[in-house]
């Protein structure tokens, strides 16, 4: 029940079950000067053991459950974090991700603040549009080193840049996909970047980014150096984009149970495609179904222990018996661990499908790479129980198709149009069929 509102705006009149904000910090100063052994006595008493603060999960996939994280799941990870990615005072970001979130809570304003570095807010607008319509205009004017990013956000840039790009005329268009793919030859998967045979891309690569990658970063201030991608899985293709114009996006892993930060590549540790190397101080293992820890490069569930992992969830005794057992944290996240230590997340375990000959696979990835490869799909979803065949539901892209329709003088109203439209999707699929331009990306059925 609701006893009290706090609006944090001015309002021309108060309501009896309003507390103005302005009044609220008024208060608490006459507190602080009348009471000053009072509030010692309470934050004082504050144990690292003690709840920080409850993060409540989404609920899209189950009942939404109450995650208890503590002062020292916090602070551990914090120091995780900062080890993992030491974070010079002269650093500063840019905070776009929703502050109620576990990712933006830790490796953003905790992290930053622990470290002595600058972060800045989103201008907020009078609507969401407005609101997400400042995001580029507030990166120009604060500049920041580096982003938290989701994959939402990551394909939103890219569609922005792609569309300036061909906004520049169609020699700009195809300059620029060359660029591309002459910087992604260097790149390799990261780790290899300019090793070997690459080598020998480095001078046009150079060239490249002098004249096109480098007007593209200054769009982001002038001085962004990376992205950090978290809450879901980002795409390999996204990360050799972003790679590929000079501001890698790094993948990260974790999940609010574990206050978040599991893994995560970073600047001078990184493979393409992976989630990063494991932070210190923190026990990771692969089980299969049974609980029996995996070999290396064997998939399972990834099950963690140490210090940043919750204590529970909120009077849900049943639920976290499930979830922690022994002391370890069981994800519910599929993945492997490579032999250089870098681990792969492949999706969520009770997401996965199952083929006719009862192999289990994940769709997250298949739906992200035909959704971030393929203009004209916004968005697909497979489905498969125990079939010989993968069906999917598609949505198309509107505006690509709208485009590709006036293209090619077919009105979408007649049957001839509709079938023109139907074959060009059933063209973009095949892609990934045999003889398809992908058509080893993926498992056939």
């Amino acid at each position: 029940m609701i006893k009290k509102t706090i609006p944090f705006d001015d309002i021309e009149s108060q309501n009896d079950d309003e507390l103005l904000f302005d009044n609220i910090l008024a208060s608490g100063k006459t507190y602080l000067t009348e009471s000053p052994d009072s509030f010692d006595a309470v934050w004082q008493s504050v144990d690292e053991n003690d709840p920080a603060n409850i993060c409540y999960t989404s609920g899209t996939t189950a009942d939404p459950k109450g995650i208890i994280l503590t002062h020292i799941n916090y602070i551990t990870n914090v120091e995780q974090a900062s080890a993992l990615l030491p974070i010079p005072a002269w650093y500063s970001s840019l905070l776009i991700l929703p502050w109620d979130h576990s990712f933006a809570h830790t490796a953003g304003i905790y992290t930053l603040s622990k470290n002595g570095a600058s972060m800045a807010s989103v201008q907020p607008g009078k609507t969401q549009m407005e609101t997400l319509r400042n995001i580029p205009v507030n990166i120009k004017e604060t500049r920041p080193v580096f982003l938290l990013s989701v994959p939402a956000l990551a394909k939103n840039l890219r569609k922005n840049i792609e569309a300036g790009v061909k906004a520049k005329g169609e020699k700009v268009e195809k300059m620029f996909n060359h660029a591309l793919a002459i910087a992604q030859k260097y790149n390799g998967n990261g780790w290899d970047r300019g090793t070997g045979f690459r080598k020998i891309y480095k001078p046009l690569y150079s060239l490249y980014d002098k004249i096109l990658f480098s007007k593209i970063r200054e769009n982001f201030g002038g001085r962004l150096e990376f992205f950090i991608g978290g809450g879901a899985l980002l795409d390999i293709d996204l990360q050799r984009f972003f790679y590929a114009i000079g501001i890698p996006m790094y993948q990260g892993y974790g999940l609010t149970e574990a206050a978040p930060i599991i893994s995560a590549n970073v600047p001078a540790v990184h493979k393409l495609g992976s989630s990063g190397k494991v932070v210190k101080d923190l026990e990771l293992k692969i089980c299969d179904s049974n609980g029996r820890e995996v070999p290396i490069g064997e998939k399972g569930e990834i099950v963690v222990r140490g210090k940043n992992v919750m204590t529970g969830y909120w009077k849900n005794e049943t639920a976290t018996r499930d979830t922690i057992r022994g002391g370890w944290l069981y994800t519910g996240d599929i993945g492997y661990l490579d032999e250089d230590g870098f681990l792969f997340v492949l999706g969520r375990e009770k997401s996965l499908l199952i083929s006719h000959d009862g192999e289990k696979y994940s769709p997250e990835g298949i739906e992200e790479m035909i959704v971030s490869q393929t203009p004209y799909i916004e968005q697909v979803m497979l489905y498969n129980n125990q079939s010989p065949y993968t069906v999917a539901l598609v949505v198309p892209n509107k505006e690509a198709i709208s485009a590709w329709i006036k293209d090619h003088n077919q009105d979408v109203h007649a049957t001839q149009g509709q079938d023109a439209v139907l074959r060009l999707l059933e063209l973009e699929i095949n892609e990934y069929r045999k003889n398809g331009k992908y058509e080893k990306m993926f498992p056939g059925r």
